[in-house]
């Protein structure tokens, strides 16, 4: 066994311990059945679903934006608009019409922020607009982009998604598409990241990287 190999699953036993630990205190997670398909390419992944309008997101946003810098090099990471319900369609639509624009990156936490620190009515087209001119984006190329077929495309997946994850409630990030966590679970917005770190662990274990082929002799 190699120094890094014995390293890793000493790593891997605090963490278990951490793991059991916290989980006589209250799992910080539960299991989805049927676990969903995963689109990680081989990675580990990560999905929050969240919506625009809850507070709990929002005050999610600061440890989930830390842990994404320093996101582990197996895992890859989405976000999904969840859609329960016709009455999360208008901030939903705000989201997926900003991600075909490739406006999540800059535009994203300054949603958040509008809605939730400067209480602005986004789902208000003449609102919406104001913001949309205030930072740098036209209108008029935006509700071109909110009524196509792309955007509409991507609202059916979320619903879709929603459903399929049982997501009855946000902030809920699922690893793995087999292991689900939230405030309720986790104990709090912030031990929620905490829990997806051991999540992923766990993930690691069940799931463990197959070994690198020997090379060939010549």
């Amino acid at each position: 066994m190699t120094a890094s190999r014995f390293l890793s699953r000493i790593a891997a036993l605090f963490a278990f311990a951490a793991l059991g630990a916290w989980a006589q205190a209250g799992q910080p997670w539960v299991k989805l059945e049927p676990a969903q398909p995963t689109e990680g390419n081989g990675k580990i992944e990560v999905i929050e679903f969240f919506w625009y309008g809850c507070p709990h997101c929002y005050r999610l946003e600061p440890s989930l934006n830390a842990w994404l810098k320093n996101k582990p090099a197996d895992v890859v990471f989405k976000r999904v608009h969840a859609l329960p319900a016709t009455s999360w369609l208008a901030h939903a639509k705000i989201y997926y019409t900003l991600e075909t624009m490739n406006l999540v990156d800059s535009l994203h936490d300054k949603v958040f922020d509008a809605i939730h620190k400067d209480n602005k009515n986004l789902t208000s087209e003449k609102i919406l607009d104001a913001w949309l001119t205030q930072n740098g984006v036209d209108p008029a190329k935006y509700h071109e982009v909110e009524k196509s077929f792309t955007v509409d495309t991507k609202l059916k997946r979320a619903a879709q998604m929603t459903a399929a994850y049982k997501v009855d409630g946000v902030p809920r990030i699922v690893v793995d598409g087999r292991l689900s966590t939230g405030p309720e679970f986790a104990g709090g917005e912030d031990k929620i990241m905490g829990a997806v770190d051991l999540m992923i662990t766990a993930e690691r274990a069940a799931h463990p990287a197959a070994p690198a082929a020997a090379p060939k002799k010549k």
